[in-house]
C-alpha cells in the first residue's frame, strides 16, 4: 500500500494543478495528444500518464500545458511534482526531474510521413519541470536546479499553511481508510487522483475509487478548496532562472488591482522574523493596502541574490537592473489571458532588506 507521505505528495499535485489554472495551466491526458499513431507522445498506462522521450517513456503524474505561448517560443508543457515530506527535497529528486525533461525535449521530429501520403508537420513543445516542496530543498539540490533551470517552489511559507493543512488532513483520512480495506480492495493511486480531478479539474477519466470511506475525505477536500475562493497561488516570472510561487489569502484583491493597473511599481521587502525561513512580501507602491503577496525562496537562491547585492558595484547594478527589475504574471479569465508586470526599483528593494 502507498505510504502516507507519498499519498500527500500525489494529492498535493492535484491541488496545485487546480490552483495553477488561474495561471493558464491545464492538465493533460492521453486524449489531448492529437498526433497520429505511432507518433503519439502521450499514453495512458496502468499507473497513469506517460510521455515519450528520446530514449524512454516517462511517468507524468501531473503534466499540463499553458494556454498562452511565450513570444518566439514553443507551447510550454510543465511537469509538476509535489513533495509533502518532513525532509528537504534532495539532489536525487531534482536530478531525476532534469533527466526526464532533458530526454523529452530531445525527442524532436519536425515532420512525419506515411508511405501513402505527404509529410505533415508534427506539433512540438518545450517541456519544463517544477518541484513544489512543503519542507524546502537541500543546498546541492538548489544549486543543481539553478544550473539546469529547473524551478523549485517553496510551499513552507506561512501563507500556504491552510493549503498544507487541507492536504495533510485529506491524505491522513484516505490513508487510514485504505488500511481498513482488504488487500484486494485497496485502490491504485490513479483511481484516487482520477476521482479528485472530477470536481477540481472537470476531468472524467476512469477508473476511480468508489468506496465511501475514500470518497468522503476527497469530497471534503474539494469542497474546502472551492469554498476558499481567495486561496491562491500564481506564478511569477522574473528575469532569472527560476519562477516564484506567489501566495495570498485574498488573491482577487491583487487581481482586481492588476486589472486596473496591469503594469505598476511595487514594494518588495524581506520580512524580519524569528522563523528559520525568510518570507518576502510584495505590495503596490502607490496603494500598499490594495493587496499583499508573499513568497519564499529556497535558501540557496536567496543567498545567491543577496550575495550579489553585497558584491562588486558592477554586479549589484546588474542585479538591480536585470534580475530585480520586473516580474511577469499571467492570469486567465475564461479564454482571455491577462498579462501583468510588477516593476520594482533597486532603491525599493534595498529599503526592504531585513
Amino acid at each position: 500500500m502507498i505510504a502516507e507521505a507519498v499519498l500527500r505528495g500525489y494529492i498535493l499535485e492535484e491541488v496545485l494543478a487546480w490552483l495553477l489554472r488561474s495561471s493558464g495551466y491545464e492538465v493533460l491526458t492521453a486524449q489531448d495528444d492529437q498526433e497520429r499513431a505511432p507518433w503519439k507522445v502521450l499514453e495512458e498506462r496502468n499507473h497513469g500518464l506517460v510521455v515519450r522521450g528520446r530514449g524512454a517513456w516517462h511517468q507524468a503524474d501531473t503534466l499540463g500545458q499553458f494556454r498562452y505561448v511565450p513570444p518566439f517560443s514553443l507551447p510550454v508543457r510543465l511537469f509538476v511534482e509535489g513533495k509533502f515530506t518532513h525532509r528537504k527535497v534532495g539532489l536525487s529528486i531534482v536530478r531525476n526531474g532534469h533527466g526526464v525533461v532533458h530526454d523529452v525535449n530531445e525527442n524532436v521530429v519536425t515532420t512525419v510521413a506515411t508511405s501513402s501520403g505527404p509529410r505533415w508537420p508534427r506539433a512540438r513543445y518545450r517541456y519544463s519541470y517544477a518541484i513544489f516542496s512543503t519542507s524546502g530543498f537541500t543546498q546541492d539540490a538548489q544549486e543543481f536546479a539553478l544550473a539546469h533551470q529547473l524551478s523549485l517552489v517553496d510551499l513552507s511559507v506561512p501563507d500556504f499553511k491552510k493549503l498544507r493543512n487541507l492536504v495533510r488532513t485529506a491524505a491522513k483520512d484516505v490513508h487510514a481508510a485504505m488500511k481498513a480495506l482488504p488487500a484486494d480492495a485497496i485502490p491504485a493511486t490513479n483511481e484516487i487522483r482520477n476521482y479528485l480531478r472530477r470536481p477540481l479539474l472537470g476531468l472524467w477519466d476512469e477508473p476511480v475509487v468508489s468506496h465511501a470511506s475514500l470518497t468522503i475525505p476527497l469530497d471534503t477536500l474539494a469542497q474546502s478548496l472551492q469554498s476558499r475562493s481567495t486561496l491562491g497561488l500564481i506564478l511569477a516570472f522574473p528575469a532569472a532562472p527560476f519562477v516564484l510561487g506567489l501566495a495570498s489569502d485574498d488573491l482577487y484583491a491583487f487581481v482586481n488591482y492588476a486589472l486596473e493597473q496591469p503594469t505598476h511599481l511595487v514594494r518588495l521587502r524581506r520580512l524580519r522574523q524569528s522563523a528559520p525561513h525568510h518570507v518576502w512580501e510584495i505590495r503596490a507602491l502607490d496603494a500598499p493596502d490594495a493587496y499583499r503577496l508573499t513568497f519564499g525562496l529556497p535558501q540557496q537562491v536567496e543567498a545567491w541574490i543577496l550575495d550579489q547585492n553585497a558584491g562588486a558595484p558592477s554586479r549589484t547594478r546588474w542585479v538591480k537592473e536585470s534580475i530585480l527589475s520586473a516580474m511577469t504574471l499571467y492570469w486567465m479569465n475564461g479564454d482571455h489571458a491577462h498579462t501583468f508586470q510588477l516593476r520594482y526599483e533597486a532603491s525599493q528593494f534595498l529599503q526592504g532588506l531585513g
